[in-house]
């Protein structure tokens, strides 16, 4: 099994707080992972370590897929809560941003990259609102927006941090589709997600966490009952029921 992402004795901590502690995780190259546990269980803090965007008290984090440059491409979506709405920019222009990482310094974008920002909206549906102000947009659009910016940074490595969070219904079944896509053409595909109902028929591979690493590995493996009690506790049991 190929090996996009591994972490080595991961400890993470705000101020004297561990959000986690001795990690260690492999997410295979080929499916969609979720990274499942209750809250403050350490699972965006995972992603941001994945990211370089918290310091690590200590361990280490591997990216194993590059492109062509031999960089990490990596594509990420944030929760839509540490997203400021009201900063003044369109939803073709915030698109757009996601291909500033490969313009030389003060290139600016052109017809080549706006030509992939129109793509990107036309594969999520939201070419119609590319003049509006990201503000604007529903919880479900704002989330395609930004999966549309993580297209357009060509990425192998896509970083989702609870994508479905405030999004109906219909635009969770596309917005599924869409990565289930992206995993049939051979991208990785991390995701944190808090619906225990719906593991099974996302996932190919599971972290389940608490802190610390309580499994990792093919969806029937581990997301068991035992798991699922171990990670969550007292709570597991009334969350199996709802499963069952």
């Amino acid at each position: 099994m190929d090996i996009a992402i591994e972490t080595q004795q991961l400890t993470v901590a705000y101020g004297a707080q561990p959000a986690l502690w001795n990690v260690n995780v492999e997410i295979p190259s080929l499916g969609i992972t979720g990274i499942i546990g209750p809250n403050g269980a350490g699972k965006s803090t995972l992603l941001k370590a994945i990211l370089g965007n918290v310091p690590r008290l200590s361990g280490h984090v591997t990216l194993h897929r590059t492109d062509e440059a031999g960089s990490a491409a990596i594509g990420y979506v944030p929760q839509r809560s540490a997203v400021d709405w009201d900063f003044p920019t369109t939803v073709f222009d915030l698109v757009m941003m996601g291909t500033y990482g490969r313009l030389r310094w003060f290139q600016r974008p052109g017809k080549r990259e706006r030509e992939q920002t129109r793509q990107a909206l036309q594969q999520v549906h939201m070419e119609e609102f590319a003049d509006r102000q990201i503000g604007e947009l529903s919880g479900g659009q704002q989330q395609r927006v930004f999966l549309a910016r993580a297209f357009v940074q060509r990425a192998s490595i896509y970083l989702m941090d609870e994508p479905f969070a405030g999004v109906d219904a219909k635009t969770e079944n596309m917005l599924i589709e869409i990565l289930h896509q992206l995993r049939d053409e051979g991208n990785t595909i991390v995701l944190v997600h808090h619906d225990l109902t719906t593991v099974k028929d996302y996932f190919d591979h599971v972290v389940l966490l608490n802190r610390k690493l309580v499994a990792c590995g093919t969806t029937p493996q581990t997301f068991t009952a035992e798991n699922i009690e171990l990670a969550y506790g007292v709570a597991g049991k009334q969350l199996l029921s709802r499963i069952s």
